[in-house]
């Protein structure tokens, strides 16, 4: 459990990131304003969308619950039937009965 711990940890320490630079964005004059803060506060927007992410495919992120995975579906070796594109054109040579201009 000590990776939840973790886990947590970070998590809480990114709020408290994003709420601090929340707080210095209001309270900074005009000699901070601009594309500094702003891009301090969509790094750390980022940061917390990542370990969003990051907290989510860690195992055991759904305690008590098994992680879905999505159905495999089998591709067979063995080619399509032609019967299937009697009524397509080849993809870039245009249809058989008529000529490029």
């Amino acid at each position: 459990m000590a990776l939840q711990d973790d886990l947590t940890a970070v998590q809480r320490c990114v709020d408290e990131l994003v709420r601090t630079v929340d707080k210095l964005a209001q309270h900074s004059g005009a000699e901070m304003k601009g594309i500094d803060v702003r891009r301090v506060r969509t790094d750390t927007d980022h940061l917390r969308e990542s370990f969003a992410l990051l907290r989510a495919t860690a195992p055991g992120a759904a305690a008590g619950q098994p992680q879905e995975r999505p159905d495999l579906v089998h591709i067979p070796e063995k080619p399509y039937d032609n019967s299937l594109w009697t009524d397509s054109d080849d993809e870039g040579l245009g249809a058989k009965d008529r000529h490029a201009p």
